[in-house]
């Protein structure tokens, strides 16, 4: 019982983490769009910074929960199983999430750099950028509900 409510709460941090993932780049998309308007940018500036400190809260729980399912079976035998014994698609999972996360901390640069009055990249790449975690994201899903090797 205790592994499915370590998993379950590991599901529900990574979906909020994954809404800051999807959301930034948005923000990031309405500051560039913004131009001159300070108080339209000040306010998606104000947003992002929230949304950026958020997504990096949801990240690090989400991470202790999982590494409790990776790894907490070593001091909770009783309780927790040993899930990935001798299996790799986890991981290629955690390299998508690396992946993931290396994505999210360029967004968050991206969004500094706006901070400091730096140039964003254009409106449609942020758009392009903004669906490939979408990609990412369908490939950690299908590894984890398929455990394909």
């Amino acid at each position: 019982m205790t592994y499915l409510w370590v998993k379950s709460f590991h599901v529900v941090f990574v979906i909020a983490w994954m809404a800051t993932v999807f959301y930034l780049p948005r923000i990031l998309v309405n500051i560039a769009e913004a131009g001159e308007e300070p108080v339209v940018k000040a306010r998606l500036l104000l947003m992002g910074r929230r949304l950026y400190r958020f997504g990096h809260n949801m990240f690090g729980v989400a991470f202790l929960f999982g590494l409790a399912l990776w790894e907490g079976w070593r001091l909770f035998p009783q309780t927790l199983p040993d899930v990935v014994a001798s299996r790799h698609w986890i991981d290629a999972k955690l390299t998508l999430v690396v992946l993931m996360l290396v994505y999210f901390i360029w967004s968050g640069r991206l969004l500094k750099r706006s901070e400091k009055g730096g140039a964003l990249p254009s409106p449609k790449t942020l758009r392009i950028m903004n669906e490939l975690p979408v990609l990412v994201l369908l490939g950690i899903v299908f590894l984890v509900i398929a455990k394909p090797f």
